[in-house]
This record gives structure tokens, sequence and C-alpha cells, in this order.
């Protein structure tokens, strides 16, 4: 610790009188006590106000500081030393007590909240999208009914504390390096409650709280997924002595569905289609979830993994209630096996488009028709395709 004046650690004059340093030090305490003030510096700080505190309240020793300095007091008492073999925090929490009086007091029957209790939630895919109305069955803490929470047998007297009156704390005087301090403690008596029961309550045993099974009402909301969970407010287990309900936390788990994957807010549908339908173009019914089917218009050539988008056909967003959209995801379904004929069918198509010019070739012939001098016909591709689309079936 810095040997600095002990009337600048306390913020006052050396003509200030008892009861001015006295409020200096109730300041001081109250902006550097470690409970309230959790700087690094905050526990040395309030070592030195009180090393100066304990020699500027006390004429004599402050009469000796006036005239020597530290080396006026540093031998009488150890005050160089004056929190060796102190309980830091229980020390200070003495002499705080001391000063500011018994609103700094601590206790142990305190409002206590009730504990928070957890249940599971299996949904169906659409319950997830759409919302849903859940009956879930919980195991929570509540009053005793027999004893309504007080804890006592009913009929049975609940006497006040005759050790601290009721209060719940007593006040218990303690020695130490700079003298007497009262100190406020619980009650061991009652445990802090004010109160003492004669005869507990045969079947909370005195605890005042008893388990039950209830049924609580859920509403899902629209648009959760896996992993969220639903907060109810006040359903968790009952506090005590005058604290409040904990909460209940629905977690939820969503199953999947066997046509649609989410994706956000978004659902995704594989479209399969086979090659006539993505050559030449088609239209293709779609299934969207909960509703009737919706018609997706395939342009000719389109490709594979083309996706198209059906708005407001998704999920619904949980902070607006806005739906995402439905994307058709386009898979080029190949046929794993063919019939004589649609082999045919397929090599003549193979035939023709391995006839057909290449990119940035002459496409008019020699004779202003097509490949060697002869005139293609043009509908015979178109022809060859709406063959194998009636093949295929």
């Amino acid at each position: 610790m810095a040997d600095r004046d002990y009337y600048q650690v306390l913020g006052v004059s050396r003509s200030d009188s008892e009861e001015e340093i006295r409020k200096a030090f109730r300041k001081k305490a109250m902006e550097y006590h470690p409970d309230r003030n959790k700087n690094a510096d905050a526990e040395e700080k309030f070592k030195e106000i009180n090393e100066a505190y304990q020699v500027l309240s006390n004429s004599t020793k402050r009469s000796q500081y006036d005239l020597y300095g530290r080396a006026g007091v540093s031998s009488n008492g150890g005050f160089d030393r004056p929190f060796e073999g102190f309980d830091v925090f229980g020390g200070f929490g003495d002499i705080f007590d001391s000063f500011f009086g018994e609103a700094s007091g601590r206790r142990t029957r305190e409002a206590q909240r009730g504990r928070d209790v957890q249940q599971r939630v299996v949904l169906s895919f659409e319950e997830a999208v759409f919302g849903a109305e859940r009956q879930v069955e919980i195991t929570r803490h509540e009053n005793c009914q027999r004893c309504s929470g007080a804890g006592n047998e009913p009929g049975t007297p609940i006497n006040t504390c005759s050790t601290c009156r009721g209060s719940g704390r007593v006040r218990r005087a303690q020695r130490s390096l700079f003298g007497q301090f009262s100190q406020i403690t619980p009650c061991s008596t009652c445990r802090g409650a004010g109160k003492v029961v004669q005869t507990h309550c045969t079947s909370c045993r005195g605890e005042g709280l008893e388990r039950r099974n209830r049924k609580i009402s859920v509403n899902i909301p629209a648009g959760v997924e896996s992993g969220m969970q639903v907060r109810l407010t006040g359903e968790g287990d009952m506090g005590r002595d005058g604290g409040g309900s904990g909460n209940l936390y629905i977690h939820v788990d969503v199953q999947d569905h066997p046509l649609f994957i989410r994706d956000g807010n978004d659902l995704i549908y594989h479209l399969g289609i086979n090659l006539v339908e993505a050559a030449l173009g088609s239209e293709k019914l779609v299934p969207t979830l909960g509703e009737d089917y919706a018609t997706v218009k395939v342009p000719a050539g389109t490709q594979p993994a083309t996706e198209f988008r059906i708005r407001g056909k998704g999920v619904p967003r949980l902070d607006n209630g806005r739906r995402g959209d439905l994307r058709v995801m386009v898979n080029l379904q190949v046929p794993r096996s063919v019939t004589a004929q649609q082999r045919k069918l397929l090599e003549e198509l193979a035939e023709s488009m391995n006839d057909s010019p290449g990119p940035g070739s002459d496409d008019s012939g020699a004779n202003g028709g097509g490949p060697n001098g002869k005139e293609e016909d043009p509908g015979k591709d178109k022809g060859l395709f709406e063959r194998i689309k009636e093949s295929l079936g």
C-alpha cells in the first residue's frame, strides 16, 4: 500500500471535525466496498480508507499522526498492517454493518424464485409450420394443499421467534483489531424466517411445497423449428417466502416430411422430369404444404438443378407471419431400363443429334440444304421427341 497522507485518502482537511471525517469515511466506504465495487483495486483502496479512518477518528491517534506521521501510530496496535489475520470479506461486512445499519445485513430466508421446469415436445412438420396447441404434462413444486404453504400442521400454532423477535436477524458483538463491532447475522433459531413452526405439516414435512402433476396447454407459434424453445412465464416451480414462480420451457423437436425440406423460411421440393419434358417443356403439378397443387411451367431446354419459386408457399416468419417461398428443384430422371421400342427411339434421337451441325458451323449445306447437300425435315427431331415422349408415357 502506498504511504499516502490519511487526510488525502479520506478527502478531508486537517481542520475538519470528527463528524466531517466520519461523513467522508462513510462516502468513501460506500464507493469502494468490495461487495459493491468490482474493480480490481477496490479491496486495496477499502483497506486504505479503513486504516485512515481508524487513525483520524481517534483523537489521541490523530494527534500522534499530526505530530509524527505514520511513525507515530505504526507501533500502536500494528496499524501498518490493519487487516492481518482478518477475514477480508467477512471483516468488511462487519465494519460495513456497524456504519450503515441493518439494511446491509444478510438473511438466509430471503424470497427465492422457483426453479425453471423443462419439457420436450415432438411436432409433426405441419404443426411446426402452421402452429398448434398442445397439452404437456409436467411435474412441478406447488404450495402444499394441506398447509397452504405455511409448513405447519393445520390447527397448530406458528410462533414468533423468541430469539430474534420476528425480525429474522440478530445483532452480535465481535471484537477485532479496531475494537468492538456489531454484526447483523441470520437468526439461527428460525433460520431467518422470524417464525417457528411447532408441529410440521405431515404432508410436506414443513417445506411448504409439494410435487404435483399438471397438464399445461401450450400454444406453439407458427414457424418454429427443431432446437427452439417456447417459454411460459410463471409456469415453473413455485417460489419460497414470496419469491416468484419459475418458467416452463418447451423444447421443440420437429419430425421430417416425406416431400419437403425446410431451409429457413423456404420449403424445397425436388421435381423429377424426364428427358423429353426437359427438352420440349411441360407443365407439372407440384404439391404445396397443407394446400392444393400448384402448376409449374417447365420451359423447353430446362437443365438439371434449375430452380423455380412459388411465392408465399413456404414457412411463416416468427416475427411478422409472412411466409417464405416454395422452391422447386428440377431433377432429371433417367430410366434405369428401357424397352426395345424405347431403345430404338433413343438411338434414332442420338443419331439425329449427332448429324446436327455443331456450334458455329454453316448449317446451310453445300446446296443451301442440310448436310451433304440434302434438305432436312424441320419437324423430324420434334416428331422423334414426341414419339419418345409417348413411349416413356
